[in-house]
């Protein structure tokens, strides 16, 4: 069954859910309701003589031996129907028109049925930048092991692969995954066995002291904080189920400026992601600057996925220059010169 006639039929429960899940992120507000990133405390010194050619600020970098133009990788989001192959394709292509990293959406659905995988075949569309298959963490107490995670990378010809942290996400949903216990120790096996780097990320709650310990003691190769303040998945849950008993736990979660330095306390040998409400390029000078090693961003990359590679591209460029700017009038002339840059706290201002 191709890919069309398996949308037509109905999918799979999981292709229901990620078609709503895309619906619901494109049309209603599920920022988190209540923590904001926490970047807004945050100023970036302004240099009045910045002694720097702006055309002369570089921020390129490397990831797994592929030159990036930026530290940026264009997160997770989707996979496994009709427009999810729109946007992955679209996606891919920018990806590798403006040369960042690129991490698919949750892969399961592809194991389940194969007519999904796909949605998840683009590496002919990036062949010069990082792909990172995806796989939801929870999935290591579901019988999924190293095959299983390896057949995800062989599918989508990736890199490596993202474990991705979701428990309150998982535990809204009907029927979602919630045993997390010995998770760790099935982490550390897979990213021991796999073969090809894997990266741990949160999905948008922000990593805090007690993972970032557990997370530092495992042999993975990256770490991508998703802090609390951008796109709330419980959000996305409460509106797909109707599940209003669970506003109690709108507060949940650890901001994104919190998360990062934390994050990068715990794991210094690790890559860090700084990603969660990272809307701006402004916003990235500021995660480098607390600890990040890259940044990443999901959702507001959506709605120009959905449209063509050349919406997706022109935000991406317009975040490059965003990032330069910043730097250049920081009087930092690369990412070594931004991530010893020294944050100003914010005062109260017009925006507060």
């Amino acid at each position: 069954m191709g890919e069309d006639a398996f949308e037509r039929a109905g999918g799979t429960g999981t292709a229901r859910r990620k078609k709503e899940h895309i619906r619901i992120c494109l049309e209603e507000d599920v920022d988190h309701p209540v923590l904001t990133t926490g970047f807004e405390r945050y100023r970036v010194p302004y240099a009045s003589l910045p002694e720097l050619d702006l055309a002369a600020v570089d921020l390129s970098c490397g990831m797994l031996g592929r030159r990036l133009s930026m530290p940026f990788m264009i997160l997770s989001m989707t996979g496994g129907a009709r427009l999810s192959r729109t946007i992955n394709r679209n996606l891919a292509r920018a990806a590798q028109e403006c040369r960042v990293a690129l991490g698919l959406g949750s892969m399961r659905i592809a194991l389940e049925d194969p007519a999904a995988a796909e949605s998840f075949r683009v590496r002919e569309l990036c062949p010069d930048v990082p792909l990172w298959a995806n796989l939801g963490a929870a999935q290591l107490n579901r019988g999924f092991g190293v095959e299983e995670c390896r057949r995800v990378v062989e599918i989508s010809g990736a890199d490596g692969l993202c474990l991705h942290l979701n428990a309150l996400q998982e535990a809204a949903q009907p029927g979602g995954d919630t045993d997390w216990s010995g998770i760790a120790e099935k982490l550390a096996a897979v990213a021991g066995e796999l073969g090809v780097p894997v990266i741990v990320k949160e999905v948008g709650f922000g990593i805090g002291p007690r993972t970032a310990r557990m997370l530092g003691g495992l042999p993975v190769w990256g770490v991508d904080v998703g802090g609390a303040g951008g796109t709330s998945w419980l959000e996305v849950e409460k509106r797909a189920w109707g599940r209003d008993d669970l506003d109690a736990f709108d507060a949940f979660g650890t901001p994104t400026a919190e998360s990062i330095p934390v994050v990068r306390k715990h794991c210094p040998d690790k890559l860090v992601i700084g990603s969660g409400g990272v809307r701006t390029g402004v916003d990235a000078v500021k995660a480098l600057a607390l600890g990040a090693d890259m940044v990443g961003a999901a959702r507001p990359l959506l709605r120009p996925a959905t449209e063509s590679e050349e919406a997706v591209i022109r935000w991406l460029r317009r975040f490059r220059e965003e990032m330069r700017l910043a730097a250049f009038c920081a009087g930092a002339p690369d990412l070594d010169a931004l991530r010893e840059l020294e944050l100003l706290e914010t005062p109260l201002t017009k925006l507060t």
